[in-house]
């Protein structure tokens, strides 16, 4: 296939992510940014007084992957739990500015929103305080969780779960939910926390970094035929079909079964922030696939947006415009051959 004509498949692939829609489950958080200079030490301690200038409230976690999705213009359902309490409120004004579909979110009045605050001064962050309380669903809002699932699932072209070991990924709702998408040929796309591995059995995509690939297989996974080891053992480990690594700097590594590894250079030219960039590699891996794209395809276009995105501050995502820019410019010749 001519370097013209896969080209034009990325192309025509993100102007259909505006037909698809995407239910994701997973841990909700709420990002505070901070903003401020740094002018003197404290007194009182060795510490940087930060002298506060703005500060501004992002979708996080789970959130942020379904505000990925909107931002590439694909409809989006975010299913997890939010607490009775103001932060929460906040995430569902901002869902709802963004017009993200809450409709499979619920309050749990056991714990309180999650919240990270990170205080940036000259670009640089300084510190980040978190405010959370991880722990396994009560079996109330397991089931409203289920309830809100399948209400939800009828209509998406793919699953994404976004695990970040608070509680909301659980195997009440794995086994459902995995259960259904293997019914229904929908594809299920994780992000994962390695001590909850066995959950994602059945799944179609684990998208990892590389700490994680290496926990989750207790192999190191630095080299090609390390990484192909790595990413074949966790396949088999967990019945999966494709397996996507990300390695920082040193761009991505994508295994299928049958396919063997493939892999793609970053395509970042600068970083100033890799918040969130795992969430923007597995929105477009999703969209990707339920476009048409082939799971190397797929990757690709990915990996072009993580690196715009991590050339941004802050819980960053990307547009359509930015990708299709950035396709355009990109040496897939090169990639391909």
């Amino acid at each position: 296939m001519s370097d013209s004509t896969v080209r034009q498949r990325l192309l025509d692939a993100v102007d259909a992510f505006a037909n698809k829609k995407i239910l994701v489950l997973g841990d909700i958080m709420l990002d505070q940014f901070v903003w401020g200079e740094v002018s003197r030490i404290s007194p009182e301690a060795p510490v940087p007084v930060v002298q506060v200038e703005k500060e501004s409230f992002l979708l996080g976690g789970a959130a942020n992957v379904a505000n990925n999705l909107r931002s590439l213009d694909a409809k989006a359902c975010l299913s997890g739990i939010i607490g009775n309490d103001s932060f929460g409120q906040t995430v569902l004004s901002l869902c709802s500015q963004k017009d993200i579909d809450t409709s499979a979110t619920v309050t749990d009045n056991t714990r309180p929103t999650t919240l990270k605050t990170r205080i940036v001064a000259r670009g640089q962050q300084v510190v980040r305080v978190d405010r959370e309380r991880p722990a396994s669903l009560t079996a109330d809002v397991a089931a409203a969780i289920k309830n809100g699932l399948t209400r939800a699932l009828g209509s998406c072209d793919a699953v994404i779960v976004s695990d970040y070991n608070k509680g909301v990924v659980c195997s009440a709702v794995m086994d459902m939910l995995i259960s259904f998408s293997k019914e229904n040929s929908v594809p299920t796309l994780v992000d994962p926390k390695p001590v909850n591995a066995f959950l994602y059995k059945g799944a179609k995509v684990i998208t990892p970094n590389l700490k994680e690939a290496q926990d989750i297989t207790a192999l190191c996974a630095k080299g090609e035929a390390e990484l192909e080891q790595s990413a074949k053992a966790m396949a088999e480990k967990l019945e999966l079909e494709i397996v996507l690594i990300t390695r920082g700097a040193e761009g991505m590594a994508l295994w299928q079964k049958d396919k063997g590894l493939f892999t793609i250079p970053t395509m970042a030219r600068e970083v100033f922030d890799v918040t969130g960039a795992g969430d923007t590699v597995i929105s477009l891996m999703a969209l990707g696939l339920v476009a048409g794209l082939s799971p190397c395809e797929a990757a690709l276009v990915a990996n072009l947006a993580a690196g715009i995105v991590v050339g941004k501050i802050g819980t960053a995502t990307v547009t359509r415009q930015e990708l299709k820019q950035a396709i355009k410019q990109a040496p897939i010749d090169s990639l391909y051959s």
